[in-house]
């Protein structure tokens, strides 16, 4: 008898919960109107809002923690992963490293925290004769204790460097999978930074979007046992797992060993999948640092407070970029570069 390779299910709300080795995912979509001169909002349009920290959806967008550009100015972390995938719309980067980047329209950007970083991630409004939708997903990835105080690192994977794997069912329909991270057939993810949990072997961490038309159906293939597996339905009205049918907003946790028959409704499905072997240590985890303890939480405050993990060298709390500027890096070293023509 087949095995059922459900679980269970996830309520969802934001951010959504995550399994070890995964800390949470946020998933941003936010319709901005056209962008000022400033690459952010117009005060009228800002007027009503919690400005500084508004979360609550108006007119379609949120400001987060930006004053006239959305988005997070400057903030610290230490001791896990940031994966930040942007979809749509573009991703202002700068740290206390010194390195800065833009991105975003597929691209993602894979950031080790580490001992300690402050960053900036503003949301440009380069459009201004129409609407600047973004959309992105930043899920935390957890470090072990033994890499809780590596050196801080950044990596682009450039959207043109990132797999793409077609699958067609016997009707022809188009299942899409995005390969981020993780290996799917002859299909490898790009590679991570160094100290990842993603770069240890046996981690087995996937992190992958699913888009299935509608009514196409895909198998979604097995991987080693006793790994972490959920799968976030995101967009679309029913996806049926197994012959189950889950409607959004919620999450399928799954069995990691056992092939799970997937299939669109009547409307296309989008599915970020997440996936990894369980670091299995204590989480002690505050606001931007996740440590393994309580007092590792304290040192990790005294620190910043202290040296303020390097220092801010821009001169604003929210830098952004100009609005001609192309997608890009610049590391800590000094060396540029650009997406893959």
């Amino acid at each position: 008898m087949p095995i059922d390779p459900i679980i269970g299910t996830i309520a969802l709300d934001f951010p959504w919960p995550c399994l070890d080795p995964f800390l949470f995912c946020a998933h941003h979509d936010d319709d901005y109107p056209p962008g000022n001169e400033q690459l952010g909002v117009d005060a009228a349009a800002r007027s009503g809002r919690n400005i500084g920290s508004d979360f609550v959806v108006k007119d379609g967008w949120r400001m987060y923690h930006g004053d006239v550009i959305p988005g997070f100015p400057r903030h610290p972390h230490r001791g896990f992963e940031t994966v930040t995938l942007a979809r749509h719309g573009f991703i202002d980067h700068a740290d206390s490293m010194g390195a800065t980047a833009r991105f975003g329209e597929g691209d993602v950007q894979w950031m080790t925290a580490g001992r300690g970083v402050v960053h900036s991630e503003m949301f440009p409004l380069v459009n201004q004769t129409r609407r600047n939708r973004t959309e992105l997903f930043q899920v935390w990835l957890n470090l072990p204790a033994h890499d809780k105080m590596v050196a801080p690192h950044f990596t682009m994977l450039w959207s043109e460097d990132i797999p793409r794997c077609t699958f067609k069912d016997d009707a022809g329909r188009a299942t899409d999978v995005v390969v981020v991270a993780g290996r799917l057939g002859d299909a490898s993810g790009p590679r991570t930074p160094p100290d990842s949990w993603a770069a240890r072997p046996g981690a087995e961490v996937a992190i992958w979007t699913i888009r299935l038309s509608p009514g196409a159906r895909w198998v979604l293939p097995p991987a080693s046992a006793g790994l972490s597996r959920v799968i976030y339905p995101f967009l679309g009205d029913v996806l049926r797992v197994a012959g189950t049918d889950i409607r959004p907003p919620r999450a399928i946790q799954l069995r990691s060993d056992a092939a799970t028959p997937l299939q669109a409704g009547g409307e296309a499905v989008e599915i970020l999948l997440l996936q990894g072997r369980p670091i299995g240590e204590p989480v002690a985890r505050h606001g931007p640092f996740v440590m393994n303890t309580q007092l590792e939480l304290r040192q990790a405050y005294d620190d910043y407070q202290r040296t303020r993990f390097g220092g801010w060298p821009w001169d604003r709390n929210d830098p952004a970029h100009t609005r001609s500027d192309g997608r890009f890096a610049v590391h800590a070293d000094g060396r540029r570069e650009e997406p893959t023509a």
